[in-house]
């Protein structure tokens, strides 16, 4: 993770249209989740000591920490959950937002989840969870512009 602080990360148009590519490799929705299972596995560590109630996403049925760090021009995000798929999810996310400014994240539209078909083949909890996730990026975007 810490390379890609370093340098900038390809365009969120550009981070949706490699995801959906690497989707459009696998034939079936197990293969695709045994990937999301493997891109959550990847996730960097995140520490115990921020496994705390402050930084629980809430409307998720799984248990998902978020951290965001920098400011309006570059924020950047950590996250993990304690389900496998929903760490997967999370890994997606942070390839679309982390390290963009706070004004881009804003603007940015997941359009990954459908040309993928993930919202046809996640559970209800799973979808509200990813909205969630979604919902507490572009929260801490909209604070850190009003900083």
């Amino acid at each position: 993770m810490n390379a890609q602080r370093d340098s900038a990360p390809p365009s969120t148009d550009a981070a949706q249209a490699e995801i959906a590519e690497e989707f459009a490799f696998f034939g079936d929705w197990t293969e695709r989740y045994q990937y999301l299972i493997d891109l959550g596995r990847k996730l960097p560590p995140f520490p115990d000591a921020l496994k705390i109630d402050a930084n629980k996403v809430s409307g998720c049925q799984s248990l998902v920490w978020l951290v965001a760090s920098g400011d309006s021009h570059r924020l950047d995000f950590e996250a993990i959950s304690d389900s496998a798929i929903v760490s997967g999810l999370i890994a997606l996310l942070l390839r679309v937002y982390s390290g963009r400014s706070a004004a881009e994240i804003i603007a940015t539209e997941p359009k990954f989840i459908e040309a993928i078909g993930l919202a046809k083949h996640l559970s209800p909890t799973r979808s509200n969870g990813l909205a969630a996730m979604l919902a507490e990026i572009k929260r801490h975007a909209r604070e850190a512009l009003a900083d």
